[in-house]
């Protein structure tokens, strides 16, 4: 919850200001900073600071792009934003800063005339690339009964007793949405053919994106199962109105994976700097803490998932000379730990301990934090609570792979005892998109697999791997599990062997299977 502030704020202590900001950012995973309406940082992947010390709070914020740091005077609560009123340093003249849930401000009448113009375009287009063909039905009207957003055009294309499903996204949308349209397609796909009452007969679907965004779209549709329907995939200009077909017969990702590494000897090399944090936690957080090695250079202090302190070697600010920098703060939050920030250290790892536990509320914020990353600390020690058929021993969580620019983490990945590699994704809140992102996943192990890279990269030291398919896993409460799951699981190539397990919803607590789904035969021999 936002702290409410009265609309001048400059006599709040400085540490109240901090945990103002802090509770908002932590509330907020998506959040984004404005100056004077602009976008300055986006916190999907910006990295901030607060500090309370001398009387003053101060923000810092940095990414890529910028670099700031900014004194908070006073703040304002408006709806679900906050106004700041920030000074930079040698600076009298007040500045305003707007942290905001979302960096989408688009008003939804501004979203709905993008949309509705979209569709007119897109009407003329299909036209001119499919002259054989009518366009039917094109609209973007939500149905939220069967999943359907407005974002999406969606429509047929008829010629006889032939159709296709269409489905298609403008280039203002953003990209996670645009990513997400294989989702919704194959969701239309199977809404068109169970009520077409059998007049027609749908070949398959036609996904339209913008030009130059379909890299994940890409990668995806090699693994769907070409035995239920015909899948293209074109890319519209809107300004020529033209609509391009694209040829995704090599549509897998190049995908790399970084070395393993030894975690014992990071944790005795950080030894005396892990005293050092550990002395200023309280005996029962202390006991419930994970220390946990992240790569040879770092390691992260864990409470139930949540990462709320990490020691980092490398080089010093300015100079050649390397150094181990403790940052500490829930999400984005990497505050650097100092003689004049223990003290917030100690407060915040405080009101960590007393929320975070299998017992608190969901209305706290530090609760409802990152709860994929509390079932994977909890299925990572258990693994064969939920699967007795996997390796408990070498199981290996947060395992960065990258494909043409993007970094995945894959949630966890281990073997059977028969050494047959298994991917697990996790979600522990409804999703829409549980089963093509767990296939993102799979997809890249399956082609690290073929390459030998987990051999050659240290990974399952004197484990005889088997050639066979990875096996995939969806774990997930299964009253969070998304009605249409089944619908999209359906769809995936048979060579993708998948079991969807559903969990007790007071997991937290004690973990119990209590349902079991599976599919796919696995390629053919």
């Amino acid at each position: 919850m936002i702290v409410a502030m009265p609309p001048v704020a400059t006599e709040i202590p400085a540490v109240e200001l901090a945990y103002a900001l802090e509770s908002f950012f932590t509330e907020h995973a998506q959040a984004a900073v404005l100056e004077d309406g602009r976008v300055i940082f986006d916190m999907r992947t910006a990295r901030y600071s607060i500090a309370a010390e001398q009387g003053r709070c101060l923000l810092h914020l940095w990414s890529e792009e910028r670099n700031i740091v900014r004194t908070i005077c006073g703040l304002q609560a408006r709806k679900d934003d906050l106004r700041l009123e920030t000074r930079r340093f040698g600076h009298s003249r007040a500045q305003m800063l707007e942290l905001v849930p979302s960096c989408d401000r688009r008003t939804p009448s501004s979203r709905e005339i993008t949309r509705t113009r979209y569709l007119h375009v897109l009407d003329r287009a299909l036209l001119r690339a499919f002259p054989e063909w009518t366009a039917d039905g094109l609209r973007t009207a939500a149905d939220l009964e069967d999943s359907f957003g407005p974002a999406y055009a969606r429509g047929i294309l008829t010629r006889g007793t032939s159709a296709w499903s269409v489905i298609a996204v403008n280039g203002q949308e953003t990209q996670s949405t645009i990513d997400g349209i294989l989702t919704l397609g194959i969701l239309w796909l199977a809404y068109c053919r169970e009520h077409g009452n059998g007049r027609r007969l749908f070949e398959g679907l036609k996904i339209i994106l913008p030009p130059g965004t379909g890299r994940t779209t890409y990668a995806r549709v090699p693994w769907l199962n070409n035995a239920v329907a015909k899948w293209e995939v074109c890319e519209f200009d809107e300004r020529a109105e033209q609509i391009t077909s694209v040829d995704i017969s090599g549509g897998n990702l190049h995908a790399q994976l970084v070395h393993a590494f030894n975690p014992e000897r990071t944790l005795e090399r950080f030894r005396p700097v892990i005293a050092r944090v550990t002395e200023l936690m309280r005996p029962g957080l202390r006991a419930a803490t994970e220390i946990r090695p992240r790569g040879p250079a770092e390691i992260g202090f864990i409470l139930h998932g949540l990462e709320f302190a990490r020691i980092q070697h490398g080089l010093a600010p300015g100079s050649f000379a390397r150094q181990d920098e403790i940052t500490f703060g829930a999400g984005a939050n990497e505050t650097p730990l100092t003689a004049e920030t223990e003290e917030l250290f100690r407060e915040l790892t405080q009101r960590l301990f007393e929320n975070r536990h299998a017992s608190g509320s969901m209305r706290n914020p530090l609760f409802r934090l990152q709860p994929e990353r509390w079932l994977e600390s909890m299925l990572r020690r258990d693994i064969e609570e939920i699967e007795p058929a996997l390796r408990g021993d070498v199981v290996y969580s947060q395992v960065p792979a990258f494909a043409a620019g993007d970094r995945a983490m894959l949630d966890l990945l281990t073997v059977t005892q028969a050494g047959r590699l298994a991917v697990l994704e996790l979600k522990a809140d409804d999703s829409l998109h549980l089963p093509l992102q767990s296939l993102d996943y799979w997809s890249r192990v399956r082609q690290l697999q073929g390459e030998h890279a987990f051999q050659k990269h240290g990974y399952f030291p004197g484990i005889k791997l088997s050639e066979a398919a990875p096996l995939l896993y969806l774990v997930a409460p299964a009253l969070r599990i998304h009605p249409s799951t089944d619908a999209i699981l359906r769809h995936l190539s048979s060579e993708v062997q998948w079991e969807l397990i559903g969990l007790n919803e007071d997991w937290r607590k004690r973990r119990k299977v209590i349902l079991r789904k599976r599919g796919g035969t696995g390629p053919a021999t």
